[in-house]
Formats: structure tokens, C-alpha cells, sequence
């Protein structure tokens, strides 16, 4: 790393999850599912949903204030601020500046990024250059997700999956030898028909036949998604700690994208890794897409688990299809 580089760190964690709990009996009342079924394939056994009247920006605002006061940053002096998301509140005005004008932050550039669950790890790559090249002080990246507002609840194969929610971190520089070590990304736009919501853009405007046909919703080849999950969590993992020259034996926590539990003791099985070091909230809260993440980082930072000078590798996957990872010295 050029010496001229400024070492950047995450001051500061915050997350938002909706009050209210749907249980997997609770959808084995509208579709032809189990609790057992649903457990057995996926690891959930709840997941929370927004209701009518929140949106994708009333959680970011509320994990980015969380995340602010953790850091002890005002919101008037963020440069920059990211929202990593597949459910924005609208096509435009982007999330990041409606989630802007909420919190007050005047001075901060804001943008929307969409890498899918992939998100977050892609915007704290961002973050991480703007801080370290000296550009920005201090960058809020936010994941976050109302995926029950695209999700087809008469769909089972897809329905049992999701949840809402959001998480938030602040970073900026800190001391050498402490923050980001490295970031890793990808994408392989050719499996990029395995997970998509094909109506409602350019390609397919929203019509009364894309809404009869029920295409403004989640569609997934499971099957093609959790193969490529598989694969490449531990390859993903793997490349960041040899960016900065680590090795698995290093990993003192794994936090990865909460998608299913198979795939995430496949990836920590891949990596010779014990599951006591590996954080899951699955089972609580769903996959959450891009803010999963963020989440699981907030908690397992709040709860203790993470401590200073842990080394702490991030690593999800998403449509696109997308990947990627980020090692960081707590």
C-alpha cells in the first residue's frame, strides 16, 4: 500500500429492524409451507417486515443516527454518504438524499449504489478510497432493504427467504495499522438471470400486464444461486486475506451475507473455520440483502464479540450475480 495512504476504520455501528415479527407458521398459514420445511432448507425461523407506511429511507435514517452518535460524528460533517440497496423509495430522488435532508447532513455528497446483497461490502470499498486517498473525512454507508415490498407472498420458494431491515457505519481515518486491510470485489454478469425483478425499468416499463404477470416481483433459481454461493464465499474470503497478506488461521470473526445457514457452514467448512467464530442471524432475521451485513456487524459489535484488535473479515454475495469481502483489524 502506497505509505502516502491514510488507514481507514469504522467509528461507529448502528441498525434498524422493524417491530413487526412474521414467523414461519405464520406464512404456512397463506402458502404450502412448514415451519420444519423452511428451517430445514434455510435456517430462518422468523424474519421482520415493514409496514405500509415505512420505507427503505425511514430504516437507513434510523441506523445512520445510531451509527452518528456511536462515532461521535455530527451529520453536518459527513462529506459523503452511500445507501447500498435493491429498494429504494423511488427511481429518483436517490435514498442517500432523501436519508441526507433527514438527518441533516448539508455538506455531504449522497448517491445510491446497487450491487444487491453484495451491496454493502461494494460501498465500504467505496468509502475506503475516498478516505484513504484524503478526498473525504468522514463517509456514512448504509444497507438497507424493505424487501417485503417486492416479495410475491404467494410464493413459496421465495416468500420463507426475505426480511427488512437496515444497518449503517461510519468511517474514517484512524491510527496505522488498524482499519480496512484490504477489499475485494467481482461480479459475473452472466449468471445475472439466476436473481432479478424483471419489470419496472427501461427494459420492461410497469404496465397492467407486468403487474398481472406478478413481474415486479423477487425472481430466483435457487438451485443456480446456491451452487454459485457455495463456490465462491470462501474464494471471496480467501482473496481479501491475501490482499493484506493473512491467512484463515488469522479470521478471529467471520461475518458474513445471512442468506442460508447451509451455504454459510459450507463457506466457514471452506475455510477450515469453527462456527463459534462465525456470526448468524439468520434465523431471526431473514436475508436481508444488503443490509444483512451491516446488521450482523452492529450486533456482533454491540453484543462484544468483536474486539479491538480482531481481525474481521466481511464477505457476502448477491445478483448481479455479485461478490465480496473486506478484511479489517478491529
Amino acid at each position: 500500500m502506497n505509505s502516502s495512504f491514510r488507514s481507514v476504520g469504522i467509528l461507529g455501528t448502528g441498525s434498524c429492524l422493524p417491530e413487526k415479527v412474521v414467523t414461519n407458521h405464520d406464512l404456512a398459514k397463506i402458502v404450502d409451507t412448514s415451519h420444519e420445511w423452511i428451517v430445514s432448507r434455510t435456517g430462518i425461523h422468523t424474519r421482520r417486515i415493514t409496514d405500509d407506511n415505512t420505507a427503505t429511507s425511514d430504516l437507513a435514517t434510523n441506523a445512520a443516527k445510531i451509527a452518528l452518535e456511536r462515532a461521535n460524528i455530527k451529520a453536518e460533517d459527513l462529506d459523503l454518504i452511500i445507501v447500498t440497496t435493491v429498494t429504494p423509495d423511488m427511481n429518483f430522488p436517490s435514498t442517500a438524499c432523501i436519508v441526507q435532508s433527514n438527518i441533516g447532513a448539508k455538506k455531504a455528497a449522497a448517491f445510491d449504489l446497487e450491487a444487491a446483497c453484495s451491496g454493502f461490502l461494494y460501498g465500504i470499498s467505496v468509502a475506503d478510497q475516498f478516505i484513504k486517498t484524503g478526498a473525504y473525512d468522514n463517509v456514512l454507508v448504509i444497507g438497507a432493504e424493505t424487501l417485503s415490498k417486492i416479495t410475491n407472498w404467494n410464493d413459496r420458494n421465495t416468500c420463507v427467504l426475505f426480511g427488512d431491515g437496515a444497518g449503517a457505519v461510519v468511517l474514517g481515518p484512524i491510527e496505522e495499522g488498524r482499519g480496512i486491510l484490504s477489499t475485494y470485489l467481482g461480479a459475473d454478469g452472466e449468471g445475472g438471470k439466476f436473481l432479478t425483478m424483471p419489470a419496472g425499468g427501461s427494459r420492461m416499463p410497469a404496465s397492467i400486464q407486468s403487474v398481472e404477470q406478478n413481474l415486479h416481483y423477487i425472481k430466483m433459481d435457487g438451485s443456480e444461486v446456491f451452487k454459485f454461493a457455495v463456490r465462491i464465499m470462501g474464494n471471496a474470503a480467501k482473496k481479501a486475506l491475501e490482499l493484506c497478506n493473512l491467512r484463515v488461521d488469522d479470521i478471529d470473526y467471520l461475518v458474513p451475507h445471512q442468506a442460508n445457514t447451509r451455504i454459510i457452514s459450507s463457506a466457514a467448512k471452506r475455510l477450515n473455520l469453527p462456527m463459534e467464530k462465525v456470526y448468524v442471524n439468520l434465523d431471526i432475521y431473514g436475508n436481508m440483502s444488503a443490509a444483512s451485513i451491516p446488521v450482523a456487524l452492529d450486533e456482533a459489535v454491540s453484543k462484544g464479540e468483536i474486539k479491538k484488535g480482531d481481525n474481521v473479515v466481511l464477505v457476502g454475495f448477491g445478483g448481479g450475480l455479485t461478490w465480496g469481502s473486506c478484511v479489517i483489524k478491529w
